[in-house]
C-alpha cells in the first residue's frame, strides 16, 4: 500500500530564496506573475490544517472523478489551492516557471474540480477532477502510463494462510 510521498526534488526553492511578509507568510520576491501571494484568502480553518515544505508548498494529486485513475502530481501554495476551491479549475503552483499555472489553460487539458480533500495528516491534497484530453505535459492521460516499474506483488490470500 502506498503511504507517502517522497520530498521535494532538488532544485525547488530553498527557504533563503523566500521572504516572509508581516503575517509570517512566505512569498517568492519574483514579479509579476511569477509572485506568490504574500496572503491568501484560503480559509483560515484550512490553512490552519496545512503542512507545507520549506518553499510553502505540498503536494496535489489529481485523480480522475469517477474512474478513480490517478492522473497527475502537482504542487500548490495556500493560493493556487484557494483559486482551485473558488474557481472550479485546478491551480497549480510551477515550481521551474515561478508562476501559478491552470491546468489546461494553453494546452486545453482541462481539469474540472469535482472535490477536493485534505489526507489525514494535512501534507497532501486530493483533488477529485473531470479531466479532458491528457494529463501529462507529455501527452499521456497520466503521468504514470510511461514507465512501470518490475516489483514483486504481494497476495494477501496467501499471506493469511501462511503460505
Amino acid at each position: 500500500e502506498w503511504t507517502g510521498l517522497p520530498a521535494a526534488p532538488e532544485g525547488s526553492v530553498s527557504e533563503s530564496e523566500l521572504l516572509v511578509g508581516n503575517e509570517g507568510q512566505m512569498s517568492r520576491s519574483a514579479s509579476g506573475a511569477g509572485e506568490r501571494a504574500g496572503e491568501s484568502a484560503l480559509d483560515p480553518a484550512v490553512a490552519a490544517r496545512l503542512k507545507r515544505d520549506a518553499a510553502g508548498l505540498f503536494p496535489a494529486i489529481a485523480q480522475q472523478h469517477d474512474t478513480g485513475e490517478v492522473l497527475m502530481l502537482g504542487w500548490m501554495d495556500d493560493e493556487a489551492l484557494h483559486r482551485t476551491l473558488t474557481t472550479g479549475r485546478c491551480t497549480y503552483w510551477s515550481r521551474s516557471r515561478q508562476e501559478y499555472w491552470v491546468k489546461g489553460e494553453t494546452s486545453g487539458h482541462q481539469q474540472w474540480v469535482k472535490s477536493v480533500a485534505l489526507d489525514c495528516d494535512g501534507d497532501t491534497v486530493l483533488v477529485r477532477v473531470d479531466q479532458v484530453g491528457a494529463a501529462c505535459h507529455t501527452g499521456d492521460r497520466t503521468c504514470f502510463d510511461a514507465v512501470v516499474l518490475d516489483a514483486v506483488t504481494g497476495d494477501r490470500t496467501a499471506a493469511a494462510s501462511g503460505a
